[in-house]
């Protein structure tokens, strides 16, 4: 297996240097926009590691399909791991294609509101420019397979291991996300460090959230598009209790892959994805929505166009650097509901948990990047080794969970030391 991965922002340097202690891999090439900071990324990684040669640095503009395509092919890339944000999906989706490479990404192409009911009916959905050349990958004999981070992926895996094994009949497939991370500056107080990219915080908790409902695709023939539905944002608000210490958050709708992943594999009455976002976050969101400042087209500024969002992030720290400063942890997890294998009610949280002072001791890596980045790095190996196969394009519920799962919390070096939890909380 050859990869290229594409940004060597937090995610993509985690990515690194966890798939360094890994030998599943011939060659990974870290490229980035800036090539100073995927070297960097290529000289942390290779440390971790006495001899290591396998990695090596690139530069690309990921916005020019034409460049990635270039670079796949220059470098036999067998593999194209998109690790930038999602305006970039469908340029490296479509290089990838056209370099005969494989593709991974941990985030879907973007999602466009309803011209007339933007919080009732879903328009163009998360992934569906992706999901419309299904046919091309298919015919190609390449894989295309869509969110494979943290959230969305390893809550995708979850539902797939619920199905098969847990499950008779699924009522709902609820992602419910949580922490209980602070973030202090020098002077000990705490301040607002988003944990990974403000400019996708700002699309995913600000776009219309949406929901499939079973019943609605039933009412329109089993197709599965017409059970897809929105509701404004920050819709549902309900208070979930996170395990290992984290307790109670609030977490209110918002939009996500989950929702557009799961209902096309894995059999359930209702799809919702909920993120405890906190109050000040969603104050903060709420504020940036009414000063214009969520916008994404640019708007001239002293005679220089530059986009808001793109400013709200710049100002911001960036999330690869603020671990030495947080402190605390991180849940993801599937809460599913529904009969068990023998008939009876049943609820269960399928969930892992990442904390900081651990990552950061063992990777350099603050929690909320390692934990999105260890998956796609689980992924690539079984890929590397056959154990997931296929052609098409695919969500993580495609492929057999228990591998993944058994990969993930088995203890290194045979696995990645990463235990996941289930709790049942059955009424």
């Amino acid at each position: 297996m050859r990869v290229l991965m594409i940004g060597a922002g937090g995610v993509g340097d985690a990515a690194a240097r966890i798939a360094v202690e890994r030998g599943f891999f011939e060659a990974w090439v870290v490229a980035d926009y800036d090539l100073s900071r995927a070297r960097a990324t290529v000289a942390a990684a290779a440390a971790r590691r006495a001899g290591e040669t396998r990695l090596v640095a690139a530069q690309v503009d990921a916005s020019d399909e034409a460049a990635v395509a270039a670079l796949a092919k220059e470098h036999g890339a067998t593999h194209v791991f998109n690790a930038v944000d999602p305006r970039f999906v469908m340029p490296i989706y479509r290089g990838a294609l056209a370099a005969g490479a494989s593709y991974l990404d941990m985030a879907m192409s973007l999602s466009q509101r309803h011209p007339e009911a933007p919080y009732e009916k879903a328009h163009v959905k998360l992934g569906d420019e992706q999901l419309a050349m299904a046919g091309e990958w298919e015919a190609s004999g390449g894989l295309a397979l869509l969110g494979i981070g943290v959230e969305p992926g390893l809550s995708d895996v979850f539902a797939r291991y619920a199905a098969d094994h847990l499950f008779s009949h699924i009522e709902e497939l609820g992602t419910r996300d949580g922490a209980n991370l602070a973030v202090r500056d020098a002077d000990g107080n705490e301040t607002f460090a988003p944990g990974f990219s403000m400019w996708t915080i700002i699309e995913e908790c600000l776009n219309p959230p949406v929901v499939w409902e079973k019943a609605r695709a039933d009412a329109a023939g089993g197709d599965v598009e017409a059970g897809f539905f929105t509701l404004p944002a920050f819709s549902e608000p309900e208070v979930f209790d996170f395990p290992e210490g984290i307790g109670p958050v609030e977490c209110v709708h918002v939009e996500h892959e989950e929702v557009l992943l799961m209902p096309r594999w894995v059999d359930a009455e209702r799809v919702t994805f909920k993120y405890g976002l906190g109050e000040e976050l969603i104050t903060i969101l709420k504020t940036l929505r009414t000063l214009g400042l969520d916008r994404t087209d640019p708007v001239s500024v002293k005679g220089v166009q530059v986009s808001p969002r793109d400013v709200v992030a710049a100002v911001l720290p960036d999330p690869a650097t603020i671990g030495p400063m947080m402190t605390g942890k991180t849940c993801a997890g599937l809460m599913v509901t529904g009969k068990g294998k023998d008939g009876a009610p049943r609820a269960t949280y399928l969930y892992h948990v990442s904390d900081n002072e651990e990552t950061m001791r063992e990777y350099g890596a603050q929690c909320v990047v390692w934990q999105t980045a260890v998956n796609p790095v689980v992924a690539l190996e079984l890929l590397a080794t056959g154990v997931w196969s296929g052609a098409g394009v695919k969500g993580p519920e495609a492929f057999d969970a228990v591998p993944f799962l058994e990969l993930l919390a088995a203890p290194k070096p045979e696995g990645y030391g990463s235990p996941w939890g289930m709790e049942d909380r059955t009424p």
